[in-house]
């Protein structure tokens, strides 16, 4: 998919029709043109020629027919489609209409939609139009994009788990016990002279706790979520002719990185994307670390060296052929470094290495577990990460970033109030700050979203999405 232009400050006008293209530009088998508002059928009478009037055309019914320009010249052949408000992706009237793919006669037709009276949509309208009218939340608008640009099959899933409306669910869950919070207090607040008994200020703060540690598991996943959706970058390193390029080939499962015994084969950084254990990574496949007068392969190590302090993650990969003494551990060459021994199959015993993990990139062996510690030193566990509970933290509850500023928010302002409620303060101070709290979670779903921060979120989408 590609990006748009950068957005409009200016506010989304939904009574104006929108229209883009919805398929990428260049040569394919169909281009889709999508056109959304209250003049969609309106156009679409004007620019299509078949059996019927698109106005007249049952719902969701696929009409064949010819695009015509304003000159009646006949652009290409087409099926349109129909999409009746509030039955459509946007909740508007909705037209698709799907052509010849081919740059020319796309960008031909969609002129004709737009000199018949639409607009170029900007960047991600049709689906903060879908927001705006009610269709999706904000944290299913936002996973439409996560959907797109999923880079692994887990993302995908936990991308299409929270367009399912599953974190949105569990968000409107928590406003709701929060509501009946701020219900309580203002009881209390109407009728002061009264106060708020030892029984039900009690109660009051083990409901609190309990969406505390609600807001703690949600917490909890954002790291899995930044993982899902911009992947960890993990740098091979190690001396030359250690098995970095053929560690870099078994990761990827092809043959991708020259593999050769003679020493500083690799002269410059190759980087490449890998799915392990589910999560989308960068690998980059460095020079061989040592000392050399050739002016070349020095560049190689300088880039190896900056492109392994940049990673997120590196492994130090050491050929345990040559060892002398398995009892000694190689220095490390970073900090919070995975020490990796290669060449399992060349040693004619089964000795063990201490402080790390023995593998063979020519058979095989030891590489399932290197990806199990990879996937367990980036997360921070080795199985599903569990909740204050034990509960599990479901698929698609993954947050991101802008989630996981409003739930810090929210969480601190609910220990603001429950300290203040324990300190015996007045209501009005602990309502306060539970009225924050449910401005701060109502955020994540778009309940009180500003203009900026929807501007934001949508100037990311591609056009016609």
């Amino acid at each position: 998919m590609h990006r748009g232009a950068e957005r409009s400050s200016q506010k989304v006008t939904v009574q104006e029709t929108i229209a883009a293209l919805a398929t990428p530009p260049g040569e394919g088998a169909l281009a889709v043109i999508r056109m959304s508002g209250p003049l969609a059928l309106t156009i679409a009478d004007a620019v299509f020629r078949g059996s019927g009037r698109p106005s007249a055309i049952q719902e969701r019914n696929v009409s064949f027919g010819r695009i015509i320009d304003a000159k009646g010249e006949v652009i290409d052949e087409v099926l349109l489609t129909v999409f009746r408000n509030p039955r459509s992706y946007t909740g508007e009237d909705l037209v698709e209409i799907s052509g010849h793919g081919g740059s020319l006669v796309a960008s031909r037709v969609l002129a004709a939609v737009l000199e018949a009276g639409a607009r170029m949509a900007q960047p991600g309208e049709f689906t903060e139009r879908a927001f705006i009218n009610g269709k999706l939340d904000l944290t299913q608008a936002e996973a439409v994009m996560d959907l797109i640009s999923a880079g692994t099959p887990r993302a995908a899933r936990a991308a299409a788990a929270q367009l399912e409306g599953r974190l949105g669910q569990e968000i409107q869950a928590l406003r709701g016990e929060l509501l009946e919070c701020v219900a309580h207090l203002e009881a209390f607040i109407d009728f002061p002279e009264e106060g708020i008994d030892p029984e039900s200020g009690a109660a009051l703060r083990r409901r609190m706790q309990r969406i505390a540690e609600r807001l703690a598991i949600l917490l909890a996943t954002a790291d899995e979520g930044r993982l899902l959706r911009e992947g960890i970058t993990l740098a091979l390193c190690g001396a030359p002719n250690a098995g970095k390029s053929s560690l870099l080939n078994r990761l990827l499962g092809a043959e991708r990185a020259i593999v050769n015994e003679a020493p500083g084969t690799t002269r410059d950084t190759i980087e490449e994307k890998a799915s392990l254990g589910g999560y989308p990574f960068r690998v980059i496949d460095t020079a061989g670390l040592r000392e050399t007068a050739d002016a070349v392969e020095q560049e190689g190590v300088r880039r190896a060296r900056q492109a392994a302090e940049q990673a997120d993650l590196r492994i130090h990969l050491v050929d345990a052929s040559l060892l002398s003494d398995v009892a000694t551990i190689p220095a490390p060459l970073f900090d919070d470094e995975i020490l990796v021994y290669n060449k399992r199959d060349l040693l004619a015993d089964r000795a063990t290495f201490p402080g790390g993990i023995v593998i063979s990139c020519r058979t095989g062996e030891g590489i399932d577990s290197l990806i199990q510690t990879i996937i367990s030193k980036v997360t921070g566990h080795s199985k599903k990460e569990k909740g204050v509970h034990g509960e599990t933290v479901q698929d698609g509850a993954a947050i991101n970033a802008r989630h996981q500023d409003c739930l810090k928010r929210a969480s601190s302002c609910l220990v603001a109030a429950m300290d203040l409620l324990g300190a015996g303060d007045p209501p009005e101070l602990v309502a306060v700050e539970l009225r924050t709290a449910l401005g701060a979670v109502g955020e994540v779903v778009g309940e009180a979203g500003t203009e900026e921060i929807l501007g934001k979120i949508f100037s990311s989408f591609c056009i016609g999405k």
